[in-house]
């Protein structure tokens, strides 16, 4: 995370291809990106990442992330999938917080507490697109001042770009008008198996994360930072997704599975950028490595997914379908002094960049 001077805006295109209609009456609209061997679809609605295929060892492409053949999904019964998260991805204990001297009351949606930006957090709105090519796409979303109980102005960006050797980079840059507290990500749900139709316990994972912050039965952080070492939370190592997942662990219990936010280790290079995850899923032979500037990832299992939800192609999705790597500060810094600071000022230019890069292990289990 960098924060820099404020630049104008950018000028504002369209195009891409109907994807369906919002109660709103606004077209929402699907982009391709493609570079050969990876494809992605992009909607304008929420930054989701409708699909992404990807080569396995044979050659065969597949989508490997969940989601829905149509917009009726994503508006009903989407948990996330897929989505830009704002304007605070995770968790604020009892949707509040005090900035400055002054206590804001944010919209609970998730118990007492606020979750992911809210009741119409960024996922749930749509993007103006910026500019749009074969291989990148800028969106652009305004928050107003009181959006969820937010203070300030928040103008975020978000440019999408496939590189041509097999590299999803998500850059962020945000600016405000008034303090706030701001904590973007992206929610996509992966299955490198392909199609979700398998769970994901056999991928496995290397966490480059020495800690995490453990969570109260709610999921709020305590406020410490936990050694991962002799736990089921220790990936340093590459293991099996599923290997301790149902451990006898109270965190385990907590999240019905993983669902916590991990330390980033390591030093990063001249930009910051560290690598903070690989996995591995050996029938396949697809790989997935994540790099990111942020302090933070929230790994999650999947665990509310539970047979009620059809996806793609007519795929259920049952529990722990798909794992979600999310680069982000760490939940509820507004109410934790001792976590890196979220709290974003007038003057400032805020900039960060997550990367996912696909490739194939040719290596047979």
């Amino acid at each position: 995370m960098t924060c820099t001077a404020a630049t104008p805006a950018a000028t504002a295109r369209h195009g891409g291809t109907p994807f369906g209609v919002l109660p709103s009456g606004d077209t929402v609209h699907v982009f391709t990106l493609a570079n050969g061997d990876v494809t992605m679809r992009v909607l304008d609605y929420g930054g989701i990442v409708q699909s992404l295929e990807t080569p396995d060892r044979q050659g065969t492409r597949q989508d490997v992330v969940l989601g829905f053949d149509d917009l009726e999904g994503y508006l009903r019964r989407s948990p996330y999938f897929g989505a830009l998260i704002g304007r605070y991805g995770n968790r604020i204990a009892k949707g509040r917080f005090t900035l400055d001297g002054t206590e804001h009351t944010l919209a609970a949606n998730n118990g007492p507490h606020a979750l992911h930006g809210g009741l119409t957090g960024f996922d749930k709105v749509r993007w103006q697109v910026l500019q749009a090519t074969d291989n990148s796409l800028v969106l652009r979303h305004v928050s107003r001042d009181g959006d969820e109980g937010y203070p300030g102005t928040l103008t975020a960006t978000v440019t999408y770009t496939l590189t041509a050797d097999n590299r999803w980079v998500i850059d962020y840059e945000v600016t405000t008008d008034a303090a706030t507290p701001v904590n973007l990500t992206q929610h996509t749900y992966w299955n490198l198996r392909g199609n979700g139709a398998e769970p994901v316990q056999e991928h496995e994972l290397q966490l480059a994360a020495n800690a995490f912050t453990p969570v109260d039965s709610t999921l709020i952080p305590t406020g410490v930072l936990q050694p991962v070492a002799g736990t089921p939370f220790d990936f340093r190592t590459s293991q099996p997704i599923g290997a301790r997942i149902d451990a006898d662990d109270e965190q385990l219990r907590y999240g019905g599975g993983y669902d916590h936010n991990f330390v980033v280790s390591g030093t990063g290079d001249a930009a910051g950028l560290r690598r903070v995850a690989q996995v591995r899923e050996p029938v396949s032979g697809r790989t997935l490595t994540m790099s990111t500037t942020e302090p933070g990832v929230q790994f999650y299992t999947g665990n509310v997914l539970d047979g009620s939800v059809t996806g793609k192609r007519g795929v259920v999705y049952v529990r722990r379908s798909g794992f979600c790597l999310e680069a982000q500060h760490f939940p509820d810094s507004p109410n934790q002094p001792a976590f890196p600071s979220t709290i974003l000022r007038p003057g400032e230019r805020r900039t960060s960049r997550t990367v996912y890069a696909f490739g194939v292990d040719a290596q047979r289990p």
